[in-house]
């Protein structure tokens, strides 16, 4: 499906609608979005819901970054509602959670009606113990794993969100730059003028500035120009590099 934005991302229900076919089985939300930091807002999980009821299909909603939401650190972080219209298929996982992304260890919450719900435990139990099957290593250490998460989760958020407050500032400065508003996530999206193509202005900023971003053709934005930087960065090194962004394009 595709986002708009307009203050913020919004689902674009007639994307889904146009792209749904005959052999459409499932449709997979990702929340908060990558990079956009978007979240599926009620009414928008209620709009998928409902067609995938109709249309007995499942709805597949990635929460990997649900924990990194600007809204987490309150205590609010928003998840996708427990529905029991259609079957919905829920993910998480330590990748993200305790910031282990070669630790593969990953966890799946289904709803929906209790025999559609029955029916695909029984065929994810045969997939997971065929394919899936976590290695003991990860088995035996998954416990202290997922209680140290809390603190490293702490210190990702904090660390996401003292960047993104240092970006705001720079392009507050900077009238040339836009920071499209997000709500969660490891990365932020900024608009910037045109004057180059995405690629052009990237490779420039990796030769002459030293700065790493990524193009908005990397993720399908539907038009020029827009740059996706990470908020992972330590903050001194992180606002260095907006500080030599903005100076490029504003220059």
């Amino acid at each position: 499906y595709g986002l708009e934005y307009h203050g913020r991302w919004e689902l674009d229900v007639e994307s889904v609608d146009r792209a749904w076919m005959e052999r459409t089985r499932a449709v997979l939300a990702v929340s908060p979005n990558n990079p956009t930091g978007s979240m599926l807002s009620l009414r928008e999980f209620g709009e998928l819901t409902s067609r995938c009821a109709e249309r007995e299909a499942a709805l597949i909603v990635d929460e990997v970054f649900t924990d990194y939401s600007f809204a987490a650190a309150k205590g609010d972080g928003r998840r996708a509602a427990s529905n029991r219209d259609c079957l919905s298929f829920h993910l998480g996982g330590l990748s993200k959670s305790a910031g282990l992304p070669q630790v593969k260890l990953g966890w799946i919450r289904v709803d929906g009606p209790d025999q559609l719900v029955a029916d695909a435990l029984e065929r994810l139990e045969l997939i997971c113990d065929t394919y899936l099957s976590v290695s003991t290593p990860v088995q035996a250490a998954a416990p202290a794993l997922i209680e140290s998460g809390a603190e490293i989760r702490r210190q990702i958020r904090e660390r996401i969100q003292t960047n993104y407050a240092a970006l705001q500032s720079a392009v507050a400065a900077n009238p040339a730059v836009e920071l499209l508003a997000a709500e969660g996530g490891w990365s932020a999206v900024i608009r910037v003028p045109s004057r180059w193509s995405e690629e052009e202005l990237v490779i420039a900023l990796l030769r002459e500035r030293d700065v790493l971003v990524h193009p908005g053709f990397f993720f399908d934005f539907a038009h020029e120009a827009f740059l996706v930087l990470s908020l992972l960065p330590d903050p001194p090194v992180f606002a260095d590099g907006v500080a030599r962004v903005m100076e490029h394009v504003g220059g």
